[in-house]
């Protein structure tokens, strides 16, 4: 009797440790009865019936997912390769071994369908200026039929597009194109500005002639400080207005 007794607790013993599952931290466990869904476990120290139920363990941390290049031609019928990543989370254990077979895999095949999708309802000049834009639609076109899956995709991040040579040539031929209009425009408003200026000038000494005098001194006085030496033709009729400017300041002085 006491054999029995003995041989029962060593059973009983080896069934307990048979039943022990540790579920990491970063885990959840999904618990099948007889084939049948019975309950999630938490992390930690966990018990089970051995032979009758058994545990798949699902990773609950942020998941990255490099999407393969795509092909892709865009709506003005440019040839790009686009690549892409899509970082998700499980949020129900369940769902992501019940709903679907191979999650990652069918995440995968989904993400590469809906970014060629969306991608292709755009120019090249959009697709390069809204990436961020693009990729939160992309996000969203990702996230109804993976919440049936039991994952939530977090971000889509439009990593690198590649472009043809042959376009890489003529869109920086474009880009230069508007760098020299953008300069011509430029020089073309500060001759107007100084057209302007030099046209309200113009109306000032017309009003007074010895102002054009004295315009024509102070030039000759700025032209000798930059050189040495400085021959002046002086027409007679300068010279005369000169001397008469020279009168009037002395019977101005002398008053």
């Amino acid at each position: 009797m006491s054999g029995l007794l003995i041989l029962l607790i060593i059973v009983t013993v080896i069934i307990v440790i048979m039943g022990i599952r540790i579920v990491d931290q970063w885990q959840k466990g999904v618990v099948f009865r007889l084939g049948k869904l019975n309950r999630e476990i938490n992390p930690g120290f966990n018990v089970i019936i051995p032979g009758i139920e058994y545990v798949k363990l699902v990773d609950m941390r942020v998941r990255t997912m490099d999407v393969v290049p795509q092909e892709i031609m865009t709506k003005d019928s440019v040839p790009i390769k686009i690549d892409a990543v899509v970082y998700y989370k499980i949020f129900d254990a369940a769902k992501s071994i019940i709903a679907v077979d191979n999650f990652n895999l069918a995440s995968t095949l989904l993400a590469q369908s809906k970014l060629r999708d969306v991608l292709g309802k755009y120019d090249l000049d959009t697709l390069l200026s809204n990436k961020d834009q693009i990729g939160k639609e992309v996000l969203d076109a990702l996230q109804s039929p993976t919440d049936v899956w039991g994952i939530n995709i977090i971000s889509v991040e439009i990593k690198n597009i590649e472009i043809p040579d042959n376009m890489k040539r003529a869109m920086a031929k474009e880009a230069e194109a508007m760098r020299e209009k953008r300069a011509r425009i430029v020089k073309a408003s500060a001759e107007e500005e100084a057209s302007k200026k030099l046209t309200e000038a113009a109306k000032i000494i017309s009003e007074s002639p010895n102002a054009l005098i004295l315009r024509q001194l102070q030039t000759w006085q700025e032209i000798g400080s930059e050189q040495n030496s400085l021959i002046i033709l002086v027409p007679t009729e300068f010279a005369q207005t000169i001397k008469s400017l020279q009168v009037e300041g002395k019977k101005i002085t002398n008053t």
